[in-house]
């Protein structure tokens, strides 16, 4: 027999360890990867209602609601998406708030309690739903308020320590640091200096961010899921291999799938303490004016903040402009 034909790929190795998440709105291609939750957001599923197999379901959504506004139609797109991405995945899906009501907490509050009552109007219990809020302020303090009334949500655009820490104390269900932008900020700065054989695996500061949040969390016994996002390669992935939950691109999904390479543990709850105790964290303090100073003097976090509020926003206003034709 070929011992390399029968050893298990990245992927099932990765599964061992942390739950694997699918980040798509590409629902047929995630079906062979047999992910447990899947992810959505506002440029996935306007990628997705692009392509020529989808525009069915997005006929059928126009054609069953003809008199609502464009606005809400996006709300409706977006729930057939998660309709038929429930039908796949055992677990969960994740839904975005409109991204254009991220500093207005109570519109948010709203509008998650909207999209929850369009899953349930189909019979889907809210516990397989996680409503997508960006981490400012308000979306945190909506947060909150949701879940306090049973409605989990999945806090998004996470960048820096003092989201997460404010996440937690939120009681968000979980939180989707981007790994992959973290480092693009870097690489950025870094120009000609970034090497990839010093800035890269362990010491990538997308995954090194992650980690800090990981052992923050189980040191401080804080009990929101922390799943990694938004991942340039594989090698951010395995780099956080024993995460809670990890979410992938159907692309490194493959990627992962192909490989019989060895994946080891690399994030262990247990060694949280000692970790904590090497970069001297303590508890941060998380009233409104310390969060905000803390966010502000964090330059990556700010400005990748922003940047993906505002692509989310366009991406939102492309669906618009989709659906209006």
């Amino acid at each position: 027999m070929n011992s390399a034909s029968s050893a298990p790929s990245q992927l099932e190795q990765l599964k061992k360890f942390t739950t694997v998440v699918a980040d798509t709105g590409d629902f047929e291609r995630m079906q062979v990867f047999q992910p447990q939750d899947a992810t959505t957001n506002p440029s996935l599923i306007l990628k997705a209602a692009q392509q020529s197999n989808y525009q069915s379901l997005v006929s059928a959504v126009k054609a069953a609601h003809p008199s609502l506004s464009v606005t809400d139609l996006v709300d409706n797109i977006l729930v057939a998406f998660g309709l038929e991405i429930l039908k796949i995945v055992p677990g969960r899906v994740s839904t975005e708030v409109d991204a254009r009501l991220s500093f207005d907490t109570k519109a948010t509050v709203a509008k998650a309690k909207h999209l929850i009552a369009l899953y349930e109007s189909q019979g889907i219990d809210r516990k397989r739903i996680l409503i997508k809020l960006a981490g400012t302020w308000e979306g945190i303090a909506a947060a909150k308020q949701l879940e306090a009334d049973g409605i989990h949500c999945n806090m998004t655009l996470l960048f820096s320590l003092i989201q997460a820490a404010a996440c937690g104390a939120a009681n968000a269900k979980l939180i989707s640091p981007f790994v992959g932008r973290i480092t693009d900020w870097h690489k950025a700065k870094l120009g000609s200096n970034w090497s990839d054989t010093y800035n890269g695996g362990a010491n990538d500061p997308g995954v090194t961010s992650v980690k800090r949040i990981f052992h923050y969390y189980k040191h401080f016994g804080i009990p929101t899921e922390i799943m990694g996002a938004s991942f340039r390669n594989t090698s951010q992935i395995l780099e956080l291999a024993g995460c809670d939950l990890l979410t992938i691109s159907p692309e490194l999904l493959a990627e992962l799938s192909a490989g019989t390479a060895t994946v080891s543990k690399k994030l262990d709850g247990t060694n949280a303490h000692a970790a904590l105790s090497a970069e001297n964290i303590t508890p941060l303090k998380l009233d409104e004016s310390s969060f905000r100073l803390q966010l502000n003097n964090d330059a990556m976090a700010t400005e990748k903040l922003a940047e993906g509020i505002r692509n989310f926003c366009i991406d939102t206003e492309k669906l618009e402009a989709l659906l209006a034709k």
